[in-house]
C-alpha cells in the first residue's frame, strides 16, 4: 500500500505542472502549444503486482485528466475493485475510474477493440501485447506497451562478491521469480565462476519455501496450476538440454503450487531456458571470458527491458550501460525503482514509458495554436 500511495502523490504532484511552450515562430505570429488529455485510456494490467500496476497506470492517466477503464488480470481482480469503491467513496466522479473484471478475449478484447477508447496501455506477456497492438493498429489507436523480457545480469571478477550474490539472487527469486525484469540470465566471468555458482546454490538452499502468510518464508507459491506447470516444464526441458542442475528442480511439497528454488550453471546460450522468459524461480549461470564477448551475447534476445551490471571499475560499468540495449540499466544494484524514474522496454520487451514525466507524455495530446498578430497601420 505505501507504493500506492507513494506513487500516486507523485502524480497528483504533477496535475498542475505539465504544460505547453511558448514557441519562437517565423512571421507575424504567437505560438504556442498545450497539453491535452487523450480522452478514454483503456488499461490492461497484470496480476504479479496488482495494486503497484494500478498506480502506474491510474496516476499518470488521472493527472493529465483522462478517464479509465481497467482491466485487472481474471486471477487478481479484488484489488482494483476495491481501490475503484476507495475512488468512489472520496468522491471521483462517475465514469472516471471504471474496472471492468473478466478474460482477456472477452473484456480485454472489448476494451481494445471499442472505438470510444483513445488509448490502450497493456502490462503483460510479449505474446499477448502482440495480439493487442494489431488489434489496436485497425483503429489506428495509442498504445504504450510493457511486456516480457530475460534480462542479463552481468557480474565481472572485480564486483564485491557479497553484493553481487545478494543482488542477483534477488532480482531472479523476488516475488518468486513472477516479474517481467527479473535478471534470470546471469553471466560471469570465468575466473570466479565457480565460486559465484556455489555461493548461489548455498543460498538457494538457504530460502524457505511456503506459505506467504507464515513469518519467515522467504518464497510463496506461483500464480495458479497453469504457472507452475509451465515452469516445471521448462526446468525438464532445460536438463534435457544439457544445462547443469545444481540444486532444486521440482515442486516443493505436494499441496500448493510451490516451485523449488532452482539453479543452472553451465548453460549455454541457445538453450531454451536462456532464450524463454520462465517467470518463475529459476536462475541460469552463463560463463563469459571478456567484455566484447558478454556484450554482444547479452544483447542476443529479442527482449530490452533491463539489465544489471558488478564491477568496481567505474569505466567498465558506463561502457556496459551505453552498449546493452534494455530500458533501465542496474550499475551494482538490482529492482530499484522510483516515481521519478522512467521504466519501459527495447525491442520485444515494449514501447513507452511509465512512471516520471516520460510517463505523463503517454497520456496527453499536444497541440500547436498560432495567433495572427495584428499590424499597426503605418
Amino acid at each position: 500500500m505505501f507504493w500506492f500511495d507513494y506513487f500516486c502523490r507523485y502524480y497528483a504532484g504533477w496535475a498542475d505542472k505539465d504544460h505547453g511552450k511558448t514557441v519562437p515562430v517565423d512571421g507575424d505570429f504567437f505560438a504556442y502549444t498545450r497539453h491535452e488529455p487523450v480522452g478514454i485510456c483503456g488499461q490492461i494490467i497484470p496480476w504479479n503486482f496488482p495494486l503497484l500496476m494500478q498506480a502506474w497506470k491510474l496516476g499518470p492517466a488521472l493527472a493529465m485528466g483522462n478517464t479509465v477503464v481497467m482491466k485487472p488480470a481474471e486471477q487478481t481482480p479484488l484489488t482494483a475493485l476495491y481501490v475503484a469503491g476507495l475512488a468512489a467513496e472520496v468522491g471521483f466522479p462517475p465514469g472516471v475510474l471504471n474496472v471492468l473484471p473478466g478474460y482477456g478475449p472477452t473484456a480485454g478484447a472489448a476494451i481494445v477493440q471499442n472505438p470510444a477508447v483513445d488509448k490502450v496501455a497493456f502490462t503483460g506477456s510479449t505474446e499477448i501485447g502482440t495480439i493487442v497492438s494489431q488489434e489496436a493498429a485497425r483503429q489506428l489507436k495509442r498504445v504504450s506497451m510493457e511486456l516480457g523480457g530475460k534480462s542479463p545480469a552481468i557480474v565481472f571478477a572485480d564486483a564485491d562478491m557479497d553484493a553481487a550474490v545478494a543482488n542477483t539472487y534477488f532480482g531472479v527469486f523476488f516475488n518468486g521469480g513472477q516479474c517481467c525484469c527479473a535478471g534470470t540470465r546471469v553471466f560471469v566471468e570465468e575466473q570466479i565462476y565457480d565460486e559465484f555458482v556455489d555461493r548461489c546454490v548455498a543460498k538457494a538452499n538457504e530460502q524457505k519455501v511456503g506459505d506467504p502468510f507464515i513469518l519467515g518464508q522467504d518464497q510463496g507459491p506461483q500464480v495458479d496450476s497453469d504457472q507452475h506447470e509451465k515452469i516445471l516444464q521448462l526446468i525438464n526441458v532445460g536438463k534435457k538440454e544439457g544445462a547443469k542442475l545444481c540444486t532444486g528442480g521440482g515442486r516443493k511439497g505436494d499441496r500448493g503450487y510451490y516451485v523449488q528454488p532452482t539453479v543452472f550453471a553451465d548453460v549455454q546460450d541457445n538453450m531454451t531456458i536462456a532464450r524463454d522468459e520462465i517467470f518463475g524461480p529459476v536462475m541460469s549461470i552463463l560463463k563469459f571470458k571478456g567484455l566484447d564477448e558478454v556484450v554482444e551475447r547479452a544483447n542476443d534476445t529479442i527482449y530490452g527491458l533491463a539489465a544489471g551490471v558488478y564491477t568496481q571499475d567505474i569505466d567498465k560499468a558506463m561502457h556496459l550501460s551505453n552498449s546493452l540495449r534494455a530500458g533501465t540499466i542496474w550499475i551494482n544494484s538490482y529492482d530499484i525503482f522510483d516515481a521519478a524514474a522512467p521504466f519501459g522496454g527495447y525491442k520485444a520487451s515494449g514501447h513507452g514509458r511509465e512512471k516520471g514525466q516520460d510517463g505523463l507524455h503517454e497520456y496527453t495530446e499536444v497541440k500547436t495554436v498560432f495567433i495572427k498578430i495584428p499590424q499597426k497601420n503605418s
